[in-house]
């Protein structure tokens, strides 16, 4: 009976292991590490489970930021971000994978300067730190080799993606329509006619134009929304005189801020380092010799004025080199080699900022001022607690002025409204909210005041009777004529001004051109609708161009142009913007056609079951 129960345990035991291995055979090892090894492979290249789940946790964490909330793996699913980070590997992988074939790689210490470059592997010191580098890869589920793998793979794939993209340029046939149509220059001559010159005066408007005018326009004469709102409120300035602030206490302050009121004489000072003696006399030998500048030396250290600056400083910040820098009286005078912290230095000295000084009685009330704004607001904080809980037993905002140092207040508000507490963004935020129902909250200023409010009436936008608006309603409707008089002045003139020309036309009617030229669509001219520009741009030569607003007739003569300005600044920026965003683009579809390629010959298979237990840990 023994002999047979081994015999089962045996067996159980091998159709145990036959089960294991048959498991491990499919890619599902999770039976016994919880580790699933790879979701996909293209060619000879595996696509690693914990690359795609490393991937799609910087992609989620992505999009919270740009959303502001967290997102779960549901809804990253419903927008795409599994398929597209599924396809961004597949094809790094295809690169990879053609990288290797063609023999595309990176020495060691390529990898150990991208590595030791890192800014989150350096410790204390502001250097390479190997425990660092550890603790930060263990963090992330890595280990230094898998890491230093993934850079050369990354570096090998940044070549071959560099490669495809190498020699794009802009085809002419595309870069010359748009240099065409935007920076061609433009020249046009501009008349401006007004109520003046208008054959016969424009009258008063009568009783029904005006009211025509009024109905036609009525937003313009309509009141906003007013919300009738009864509050109360404090503030530290309501305090500022109540606030006691000892003498000892606003000269504490003073003195604590010394370096403010009074500041020594200062200069303005640049700082050219050098590695000894010897290279920083020769340099000041130059320089006295008039064979270079400090601007030159500063070039051919490939540094900029911007790294050598040191601002203003004091004689005694400059240590050693504080007495003969200061002894120059001239600005932009060169001194050294004289010592400093980082080594033997040419010092020019650029401006002279005299010894200020703000005596304590000239301070004094501006300290105690803030002493006390500080006080009023611990004051106020201190007091919050206890305003709370008289509003929280149901107290009304007249009680919380009767009943505390808060003063009561009445506003007609509306989004308009920019007075006294009005002009408080958060008083105005409640404002628009607020709903008869609501009951008075406390609420804090960004001043650290408080204040609560309750909402008495909303009155909806109501325009205001034409009585009381008579008088612009008559002057809009006299305008309205005035247009109207006018606009039919300046296409009667059209005619005369294409036919006659510019010069004719403004000596047979007395009138003075405002003549423009090299204008592009680059350009704006505020003085011009946007509207009545973009005509002209787009008229041929000789075509009058008319506009009628504000009260006056604008009419121009468009001039002939002339071709795009290559020497011109601007022309060659927009140049550079063109051949880097459309260059960008055509190398993008190469590199995209490149990519499908790749992946096509190399074969794509991807683990269905494997992708699933990935997905499983999100959820």
């Amino acid at each position: 009976m023994a002999k047979k129960n081994n015999a089962q345990t045996l067996l159980a035991w091998m159709l145990m292991a036959m089960l294991v291995a048959g498991l491990g055979g499919f890619g599902i090892d999770g039976f016994l590490s919880q580790r699933v090894t790879a979701i996909g492979t293209v060619g000879g290249r595996d696509i690693s489970a914990q690359a795609y789940s490393r991937a799609l946790q910087s992609e989620m964490r992505a999009m919270e930021q740009q959303y502001g909330q967290a997102l779960s793996f549901a809804q990253a699913q419903a927008l795409g971000v599994d398929q597209q980070v599924r396809a961004e590997l597949i094809t790094q992988a295809a690169l990879e994978n053609e990288a290797d074939r063609i023999g595309i790689s990176v020495g060691d210490a390529t990898v150990q300067r991208t590595v030791t470059g890192i800014a989150a592997f350096q410790g204390p010191t502001g250097r390479f730190d190997m425990e660092t580098y550890r603790f930060q890869l263990q963090n992330i589920g890595m280990t230094p080799a898998e890491f230093e793998a993934d850079m050369r793979r990354d570096a090998a794939r940044g070549i071959l993606q560099s490669a495809t993209a190498a020699g794009i340029e802009t085809p002419e046939n595309l870069r010359a329509p748009l240099l065409d149509f935007y920076a061609t220059r433009h020249a046009f001559d501009l008349f401006t006619l007004t109520e003046a010159a208008l054959p016969e005066p424009v009258g008063e408007p009568s009783e029904a134009q005006v009211q025509a005018y009024y109905e036609a326009n009525i937003d313009q004469f309509t009141a906003p929304e007013t919300r009738a709102i009864t509050y109360a409120w404090l503030n530290p300035d309501m305090l500022l005189d109540t606030v006691e602030v000892d003498e000892e206490s606003i000269r504490a302050l003073y003195n604590e801020r010394i370096d403010d009121y009074v500041q020594p004489e200062r200069r303005l000072v640049e700082r050219l380092v050098f590695s000894d003696d010897a290279s920083a006399q020769a340099a000041a030998d130059r320089i006295a010799a008039g064979a270079t500048s400090f601007d030159d030396l500063v070039a051919e250290r490939n540094l900029t004025l911007e790294d050598v600056d040191l601002g203003d400083v004091s004689e005694a910040q400059l240590g050693a080199a504080g007495a003969a820098v200061f002894a120059l009286d001239e600005p932009g005078a060169t001194v050294g080699p004289l010592p400093s912290n980082l080594g033997p230095a040419l010092f020019r000295m650029n401006a002279i900022l005299n010894a200020q000084e703000v005596p304590y009685d000239e301070a004094r009330d501006e300290l105690r001022a803030e002493l006390a704004g500080d006080r009023a607001r611990r004051a106020i904080a201190d007091q919050q607690e206890s305003f709370d809980d008289l509003l929280a037993g149901g107290a009304t905002v007249e009680e919380m002025a009767d009943e505390t140092p808060m003063q009561l207040g009445h506003i007609d508000w509306n989004r308009e409204s920019a007075e006294g507490i009005a002009a408080y963004s958060e008083f105005a935020a409640a404002a628009a909210t607020i709903t008869t129902d609501d009951f008075p909250e406390l609420s804090a200023l960004a001043d650290g005041g408080l204040f609560a409010m309750r909402l008495d009436a909303v009155t909806p936008p109501t325009p205001h009777p034409l009585d009381e608006v008579r008088e612009a309603a008559t002057a809009g409707a006299r305008q309205q004529m005035v247009e109207a008089a006018l606009m039919a002045l300046g296409q009667e003139l059209s005619a005369q001004l294409a036919a006659e020309g510019s010069a004719s036309f403004a000596e047979g009617h007395g009138l003075a051109p405002e003549s423009f030229e090299g204008v592009t669509r680059l350009d704006r001219l505020t003085q011009l609708p946007e509207t009545m520009l973009a005509s002209i741009l787009d008229g041929d030569a000789g075509t009058p161009v008319l506009a009628v607003a504000d009260g006056q007739a604008l009419l121009a003569l468009v001039q002939p142009t002339l071709p795009a300005d290559t020497e011109d600044t601007q022309t060659q920026r927009l140049v550079s913007a063109i051949d880097e965003q459309i260059g960008g683009a055509l190398a993008q579809d190469v590199y995209t056609y490149f990519a499908h390629a790749l992946q096509a010959e190399a074969g794509i298979t991807l683990n269905q079951a494997a992708i699933d237990a990935v997905h499983l840990g999100f959820n």
